[in-house]
C-alpha cells in the first residue's frame, strides 16, 4: 500500500487483511491494514482504524476509516469476535 495514511509498524494489530469494497455499482477485493489503539496517556477511547489498499482502486480516494468506542462497545465488539471466530473454526474442524 504505498500511500498509507496509517503508520503500519510492529505494533499494528493487524497489517494485513483480506478487505471488500462495496458500493452501488461496485465490489473490489483488495488488501487492508486494520489497528486498534488508544492514546499512552490519559486515553479517552480506543480507536479501531482501517485502511483499504487504494494503489488499484479506482471508486474511492485514499482514506481511512476510524471508530472512537467506549470500553463497553469495545468489549462487545470483542465479545461479538470471539462468538463468530468459535462458529468458523468449528465450522471448518467438521
Amino acid at each position: 500500500m504505498p500511500d498509507r495514511l496509517m503508520d503500519v509498524n510492529a505494533y499494528t494489530t493487524l497489517d494485513f487483511a483480506e478487505a471488500v469494497m462495496t458500493g452501488y455499482d461496485f465490489e473490489e477485493e483488495t488488501a487492508a491494514v486494520l489497528d486498534v489503539t488508544t492514546d499512552r496517556e490519559e486515553p479517552k477511547c480506543i480507536r479501531l482504524q482501517l485502511e483499504l489498499d487504494n494503489a488499484t482502486e479506482k471508486h474511492l480516494p485514499a482514506h481511512m476509516e476510524e471508530l472512537q468506542l467506549t470500553p463497553d462497545q469495545a468489549r462487545t465488539l470483542a465479545d461479538d469476535l470471539e462468538k463468530y471466530a468459535d462458529r468458523v473454526e468449528q465450522a471448518r474442524s467438521e
